[in-house]
């Protein structure tokens, strides 16, 4: 039983060590990783400046303004 335990850990670490050898991204992972969060940005910033939810956003920050403490 021990000798199976100790069998199974090995190869446990012994994956985890093939694993951290990755040692990051390749020049058109970071690309796409940045066209990525760019088109969120644009997207983000087009919603937060829409009509409904600018409005909205102004009433929140009025509210907050004006509340009593």
């Amino acid at each position: 039983m021990y000798q199976l335990v100790r069998a199974r850990l090995r190869a446990l670490v012994s994956g985890m060590r093939t694993a951290r050898s990755d040692r990051g991204m390749v020049t058109s992972e970071y690309a796409m990783g940045i066209i990525a969060a760019v088109a969120f940005a644009v997207v983000l910033y087009k919603v937060v400046t829409s009509g409904p939810v600018s409005a909205e956003l102004q009433a929140i920050v009025k509210g907050a303004l004006n509340a009593r403490m």
